[in-house]
């Protein structure tokens, strides 16, 4: 596997960067000036290193994350007015839903490492994640209601399965700011930390998902998806199932359960 590594911050904004390393790749929105507003040139760099993952059976697990004090502030809301005035087929709002499901839909596990403020569409570009680990200073809101945007209905989808219809609600309606720990409280967030255990409660969760069994894990996520969206394929479940109990993945789990050691995937 290819090995690329990126510095942890750097002074020039950039598209996002991508670092893999061992199983694991991490993309970190570089624009920390702009509290990593993403940019329309942004969204297909997304794109294609969503793809480049993928493609690399050697990666098992993805995170996503900002550089600086803000995880993101979403997306330029400028990009979005020139493209409505220019009465583009492909809105910005929709370039950006597509990036954003693409994101939901990979088949490794994904973890957003909040390092702060949440803000406008990377609120949902964080729920389309596995699981979201923040610091107990991150903050997030909406504000399509303030803007007078109606937010595309995959996005709206998200946040009612994910957080339930009340919470999608109260955030979209009310345009108004939450804090770590209510994020927490309704399920936004995964785990909330101290700035100073960010880092290792996100590794401790990313070894250990790079540490089992990636085509049952890739099965039961889109399982999992599907159900969440209420468009679950039975018969390709379980025939995923079926053949899960003669792969090569169960022998060595038991194998391994057996050996008291742990599996090697």
């Amino acid at each position: 596997m290819m090995q690329e590594h990126a510095p942890r911050t750097t002074d020039a904004a950039s598209p996002p960067v991508l670092d893999i390393k061992d199983a694991r790749a991490t993309i970190r929105l570089n624009r920390p000036k702009h509290l990593n507003r993403l940019q329309p040139e942004d969204l297909d760099v997304l794109a294609n290193l969503f793809d480049r993952i993928e493609s690399d059976p050697a990666i098992r697990v993805l995170v996503l994350t900002g550089t600086g004090r803000a995880f993101s502030a979403g997306y330029d809301l400028g990009s979005i007015a020139d493209r409505a005035a220019k009465a583009e087929e492909q809105t910005a709002g929709s370039a950006f839903e597509i990036v954003v499901n693409r994101l939901e839909d990979l088949a490794i596990p994904t973890i957003c490492r909040i390092n702060g403020g949440v803000y406008g569409g990377s609120t949902d570009l964080a729920l389309a994640c596995d699981f979201r680990i923040g610091v107990d200073t991150c903050e997030m809101f909406m504000p399509a209601a303030r803007l007078g945007l109606h937010y595309y209905t995959s996005g709206i989808a998200r946040y009612v399965s994910r957080l339930g219809v009340d919470n999608a609600k109260k955030l979209f309606l009310t345009a108004e700011k939450i804090g770590a720990a209510e994020m927490l409280r309704i399920g936004y967030l995964t785990a909330m930390v101290p700035a100073e255990a960010l880092d290792e409660e996100v590794d401790r969760l990313a070894a250990t998902l790079a540490g089992n069994a990636p085509v049952a894990m890739a099965g039961m996520k889109r399982a999992i998806n599907e159900f969440a969206r209420g468009r679950l394929d039975e018969a390709a479940a379980d025939h995923r199932h079926r053949d899960s109990m003669r792969s090569a993945e169960i022998k060595e789990g038991i194998a391994a359960f057996a050996e008291k050691r742990p599996p090697k995937f």
